[in-house]
């Protein structure tokens, strides 16, 4: 896309808080939230993750960004360790090596992986994780679609700002893009804060390894790109790892 990405996420933003407040008027709850320093710093955390997401998905083929985004479930794990107090026993880090592996097998050396994209996805990944604890804090004080709303509603003026001196006009055809990607991300949102709600951090976030066969698919579907057999096992391995930590009980 054309579009630079502080503008693609302001768009999304905007789609956010329009589907974020019909959502609480509906369930007739307050919009302001109860713990708003960590409501904020979802917010930040989170719009600096996606920020870094968006830049190495308009850089680097899917399932490159995607799978630099995988190291998340580490952090957040590393992070609830100290900010939940959720520890891990050693098993479950075999587990997340075994997906690890499975990711590293899938993709092998990229020529478009560059030192500037690397860090950019790890540092995503770091964000990430700490946006994800946020939310588990939140969870006995805060509604999700409440977290939820405080998301666009720091990303906005940041996006804003960041957006003046660069802007691109959607062409009439990007609109639809647009409203479906604030769509799609909405409802991803939604059910995985309620997910975060319900489990531990580091079981939650650890089934992001899953979206290794979409970008895969995408990849494959839509831009041709062709895997070697090895590709396969490496699924095999990080579905392998995924299953076992959700199945694994502390």
């Amino acid at each position: 896309m054309h579009i630079p990405t502080t503008e693609l996420i302001l768009f999304r933003s905007f789609v956010s808080v329009a589907l974020s407040g019909i959502m609480i008027w509906r369930e007739g709850i307050s919009p302001f939230g109860n713990n708003k320093k960590f409501l904020i710093l979802r917010g930040l955390f989170g719009t600096i993750a996606l920020t870094l997401y968006f830049y190495t998905l308009q850089n680097l083929p899917i399932s490159t960004a995607a799978i630099l985004q995988y190291l998340s479930p580490i952090f957040t794990a590393l992070f609830g360790i100290w900010l939940l107090k959720e520890p891990m026993k050693p098993l479950r880090w075999v587990f997340f090596a075994i997906s690890i592996l499975g990711v590293i097998v899938v993709k092998g050396f990229n020529p478009d992986l560059t030192t500037v994209y690397m860090l950019a996805g790890i540092a995503s990944a770091v964000f990430a994780g700490l946006a994800y604890n946020c939310i588990r804090i939140l969870r006995n004080t805060d509604q999700p679609v409440v977290i939820v709303l405080y998301f666009p509603l720091v990303a906005i003026p940041i996006m804003a700002v960041l957006s003046y001196s660069n802007w691109v006009w959607p062409e009439r055809s990007d609109w639809v893009m647009i409203v479906l990607m604030g769509v799609f991300t909405q409802i991803g949102q939604i059910y995985m804060t309620k997910a975060l709600h319900i489990e531990k951090a580091n079981v939650v976030t650890s089934l992001k390894y899953t979206g290794i066969f979409y970008a895969l698919a995408f990849d494959y579907l839509i831009f041709a790109v062709r895997y070697e057999w090895m590709t396969f096992v490496g699924i095999g391995l990080v579905l392998t790892g995924v299953l076992f930590n959700v199945i694994k009980k502390d």
